[in-house]
């Protein structure tokens, strides 16, 4: 349901053959704000006082979920869909070593975003959501940003198997040896049906360039426990 801070590494270019990925009007602008605003860190021509105008106004900080990026759409006129498991926080969530430090004073603020969401034209609904869904949605040149347990993904691009994380800068804590869940957003960008594959961008990257996982893998990050199965539908042609 939600991210924390994420850290940089190297982009690698998609496999030849791949289903050709959308062009991006959502740059991502890593470090402007961390987690989930990195990938969201740039809309059409804005520049960085009207996006920190805009984080200001949506009282968007460290703990991004994914209700505050669907807001955030909404606030720039930018036509989304987010699907999700969990219309609110889900209480067992309290336990868990990555929401602990936040719970409390997040749980009632997040709850009141979903609560309000009609009103301020945010669309949400709690459905299930298909791969075949995902990839309908890639055909027809749109993108998707999708919440995942960086602990499971992995790029079959990248050369080393070494996850982004351990190019954090220093201070910041590697999650690559443990089993805890860690929620990162990813942007997908599309799909190559013949290999099984999914290609996305990764705003940990401080130039994002394409990754590919599998359709099996990309499945079990999204639908690990902690994510609640959120994905953000974006238009393009909005």
């Amino acid at each position: 349901m939600r991210t924390e801070a994420e850290a940089a590494g190297a982009p690698l270019e998609p496999a030849a053959g791949a289903h050709h990925p959308a062009a991006v009007p959502l740059g991502l602008r890593p470090g402007l704000l961390q987690d989930g605003a990195a990938v969201s860190g740039y809309l059409g021509q804005l520049d960085d006082s009207e996006f920190e105008s805009a984080l200001q106004e949506l009282r968007l900080t460290r703990s991004i979920w994914t209700i505050d990026l669907a807001y955030l759409m909404r606030h720039f006129g930018v036509r989304h869909r987010f699907c999700t498991q969990t219309l609110g926080v889900d209480k067992g969530y309290k336990n868990q070593s990555f929401y602990r430090k936040h719970f409390d004073t997040e749980e009632t603020r997040v709850n009141q975003l979903f609560a309000q969401a009609k009103a301020c034209k945010v669309l949400v609904e709690k459905c299930a959501v298909s791969v075949q869904d995902i990839q309908e949605h890639l055909a027809q040149g749109h993108v998707a940003i999708v919440l995942v347990n960086s602990g499971v993904l992995h790029c079959d691009l990248c050369s080393s198997p070494v996850k982004y994380c351990c190019f954090a800068p220093s201070g910041h804590h590697c999650f690559c040896r443990t089993p805890d869940y860690q929620g990162h957003f990813i942007v997908l960008r599309g799909y190559n049906r013949a290999t099984s594959c999914i290609f996305y961008n990764n705003p940990a990257y401080a130039d994002p360039g394409m990754c590919s996982t599998s359709i099996s893998n990309f499945e079990e990050a999204r639908t690990s426990y902690g994510t609640d199965e959120d994905i953000l539908f974006v238009y393009l042609d909005s």
